[in-house]
């Protein structure tokens, strides 16, 4: 599996090092198409493990839907940063930059729902002993 995203980078670096000269706007075409590839294979290569979060879940007793939006943080930062590391690459820092600010606040947004049973688990925690 590394293997194959190593080489579908390296084509990709490769193509869009030949276009940069002649044709750049291909190259920017080339570059995205590569990352995207890129983000399809490791996505579907992560597909497979969802059961084994869900398996924690069962046995912890721990809310699913507070593992699912734990995933989705995760893949909203995993995105976010590939997406700013392809703007930064084509001299885009500035947008790359509103792009990882905005997706923190997706993330801190998400988060909501399990600050919220962190607190609860507490409180009842604390009504325990007191």
């Amino acid at each position: 599996m590394i293997f194959q995203l190593v080489g579908i980078a390296f084509v990709t670096a490769v193509a869009a090092i030949l276009l940069k000269e002649t044709k750049p706007e291909l190259a920017f075409a080339v570059t995205v198409a590569g990352s995207i590839i890129l983000l399809l294979v490791a996505f579907e290569t992560f597909r497979g493990s969802i059961q084994i979060f869900q398996d924690i879940a069962d046995t912890t007793g721990i809310d699913p839907s507070l593992i699912k939006i734990l995933l989705k943080m995760i893949g909203i930062g995993y995105i976010v940063e590939f997406s700013a590391g392809v703007l930064s690459d084509f001299g885009q820092n500035s947008l790359a930059d509103k792009l990882i600010f905005a997706g923190k606040i997706v993330i801190l947004v998400l988060a909501v729902p399990i600050i919220e049973s962190v607190l609860t688990l507490i409180l009842h925690l604390l009504e325990l002993m007191g």
